[in-house]
């Protein structure tokens, strides 16, 4: 779509897999607009949200895969994000709307925020709009089939591979515990948990509602997972 003055940026949130779980304000923007973006796969492999988005858009619509490494360097992770803005604002730049499907919801860890802060940083008069969508922690637990959090719990998401250390601080004060991303420290978190006796009261859902979704009740029979990056737990740590 072309108009007057500068493209619009939409970050539209497509969920953890499941494509019927966007919106229908997400679906209309996709159809919508005739430039798609999205975090380019591993190894130019294809991505999640490209996976997601698929059912919804058509060949004729541009596809703009962005890089985003994975990794930690902050100065190789501010060149990426750079390059991804540059690349956006040269659609936006000419009339052109740009939709940039992000998996889960926008607002929560996700790259859009950090395409979103350097377009904002470099390019002021950037028009940015945000559609909210489903987020993977309440994906798991409609999985698992049980409510995230009841009455006046208190609730603390965090991501473990980063606040690892954290984690003690945060099993004595919250009463349901999500981490994310905690693949790659579960044998930390395992013996955590066989130390409180919390492991029965403790879940993982891996890719959460794709095809390949697994579940893993009872963690006191998984010491030793080998889970994928897409891998949540939630604990619940009041077992009266």
């Amino acid at each position: 779509m072309i108009k007057k003055g500068l493209g619009t940026l939409y970050g539209v949130s497509v969920g953890t897999g499941d494509p019927e779980l966007i919106t229908v304000k997400g679906q209309r923007i996709l159809q919508e607009t005739s430039v798609i973006a999205f975090p380019m796969g591993v190894k130019n492999k294809q991505g999640l949200a490209e996976k997601i988005i698929d059912p919804w858009i058509t060949p004729q619509q541009k596809k703009l895969p962005l890089h985003f490494p994975y990794l930690q360097d902050e100065q190789q992770l501010k060149q990426a994000w750079k390059e991804a803005a540059e690349t956006v604002w040269q659609s936006l730049n000419q009339g052109i709307n740009v939709a940039f499907a992000c998996e889960g919801d926008v607002s929560l860890y996700s790259t859009f925020s950090y395409l979103a802060q350097t377009l904002k940083e470099d390019y002021p008069q950037v028009i940015i709009q945000t559609i909210p969508g489903v987020s993977s922690p309440m994906a798991t637990a409609s999985v698992l089939g049980i409510p995230l959090t009841l009455g006046s719990q208190t609730l603390a998401i965090i991501p473990a591979l980063y606040n690892i250390a954290e984690l003690d601080q945060v099993l004595s004060w919250a009463e349901v515990i999500v981490l994310l991303k905690v693949s790659s420290v579960y044998p930390q978190v395992w013996k955590k948990l066989e130390k409180l006796n919390l492991l029965d009261h403790a879940f993982i859902v891996e890719r959460a509602t794709q095809p390949s979704e697994k579940i893993y009740r009872n963690l006191t029979h998984y010491p030793n997972l080998n889970l994928s990056y897409f891998s949540l737990m939630i604990i619940y740590t009041k077992t009266g």
